[in-house]
């Protein structure tokens, strides 16, 4: 799945991310790979899946950045 970082709290360690359907998905900076957590910002693309769901409702796995690819 697609979505947008709506919402980054690097001094708690955890953010939310905005999916394409409008959902929020909650993750935790064990939840980024191919990255370093501190590196991420709202607004931010990112790639994830679909995790176990938490007390506080959809939990991200396996969130990565899309990184742009320049054009020659």
């Amino acid at each position: 799945m697609r979505g947008v970082i709506r919402k980054l709290r690097l001094d708690h360690g955890y953010g939310f991310i905005r999916g394409q359907e409008g959902r929020d998905w909650f993750f935790h900076r064990s939840d980024v790979i191919d990255g370093i957590f501190e590196e991420l910002a709202e607004a931010d693309t990112v790639d994830f899946e679909e995790g176990q769901r938490g007390p506080k409702g959809p939990r991200a796995a396996a969130v990565r950045a899309v990184r742009s690819q320049s054009v020659a």
